[in-house]
């Protein structure tokens, strides 16, 4: 059985409302599309709720009512119950989002059409390090299912860039990147040992990043003579001691390298080289199939043929292609 867990669609007035490619609303096409390349079950979900993924004069993502993603949620679930042998859900979740947002995030939880969570890497530039974002994760972990830690439309640096191309395929992995490392250098897999974490577009360089985590951490280079934050302070932290919380309460990982390797890594960056990067460094046990189809246009058959292609054996092929995926997702209710 081959599992996508990470694809998208939107509502039809969506696009009349927010520029998007015009692949996000053709719902049959996308399931032909599948079907001839043999997926079986599509996880579907929005970075960006009922907001735009791409730059909107006066659109702000993060500033959505509860009624309004209700209703986007409701279109989702009544487009899974249309087809629930093919598709399957996310709720979009606002990491640093209040009270109020966070319970209608629980309240959608209870409809089995949606089997995970699906959150952005940042939010107006600020990372996931933030205590901000610790009802989420508490809500994550209580909730016991995945989280897809995907880029936002608007990720950190590129304010000045001008080309959406730079923006959707360097900018968006740079974030992710960023996202996901400051996840496991902050500490929440420690406070959180439950948390089930994927990162989208193949984790961004997660697997570059496990010694320079380690090094980040434990910085010997400055002999103890680093402020704690890294910001001007009084009392430095000795080489071989663990960091001091910063000043938003947030004590930093003993063990960030460690925290990364729990996490788990799509398979959409569509390139081999990254694809077996993540193989050797994070494990085959650790990724999961996923194209970012729609909007990405790259034929469905050359992303299982990437993974068939992968210097692993059958077993683990399998793994990546479904395997993770039906161990990580409950998906056995049918909604």
């Amino acid at each position: 059985m081959i599992i996508d867990i990470h694809g998208h669609l939107s509502p039809p007035e969506a696009a009349k409302r927010f520029p998007m490619p015009p692949s996000l609303t053709d719902v049959d096409g996308m399931l032909a599309a599948r079907a001839e390349a043999g997926i079986d079950l599509t996880i579907i979900g929005s970075p960006v709720g009922a907001g735009a993924m791409a730059r909107v004069p006066g659109v702000d993502n993060y500033a959505q009512p509860r009624d309004r993603l209700r209703g986007f949620h409701a279109w989702m679930s009544g487009l899974i119950r249309r087809f629930p042998d093919q598709l399957r859900g996310y709720v979009y979740a606002n990491p640093f989002g209040d009270d109020d947002h966070l319970e209608g995030v629980r309240e959608t939880l209870e409809d089995p059409a949606f089997v995970g969570l699906i959150t952005t890497s940042s939010v107006h530039g600020e990372l996931l390090g933030s205590q901000r974002a610790d009802s989420f994760f508490a809500l994550a972990a209580e909730a016991g299912v995945p989280v897809l830690v995907h880029a936002p439309a608007e990720p950190v640096g590129t304010e000045r860039v001008d080309r959406t191309g730079f923006v959707e395929q360097i900018g968006r992995f740079g974030d992710v990147t960023l996202g996901m490392a400051m996840i496991a250098f902050a500490g929440w897999l420690d406070k959180y040992p439950g948390l089930r974490l994927i990162g989208a577009t193949g984790g961004g360089a997660m697997a570059l990043l496990p010694e320079r985590l380690q090094t980040a951490a434990r910085p010997r280079h400055w002999a103890g003579g680093a402020p704690p934050s890294g910001r001007p302070g009084p009392g430095a932290a000795s080489p071989g001691a663990a960091e001091a919380p910063d000043e938003e309460g947030v004590r930093p990982s003993a063990d960030p390298a460690a925290a990364l390797r729990r996490m788990y890594v799509d398979t959409s960056p569509f390139s081999p080289a990254h694809l077996s990067l993540n193989a050797e460094v994070l494990g085959p046990e650790r990724m999961l199939f996923g194209t970012d189809s729609p909007p990405m246009a790259a034929p469905l058959e050359d992303f299982v043929h990437m993974v068939e292609k992968l210097p692993v054996d059958a077993a683990s092929q399998q793994l990546i292609l479904g395997g993770n995926a039906q161990a990580l997702f409950d998906l056995r209710s049918r909604p």
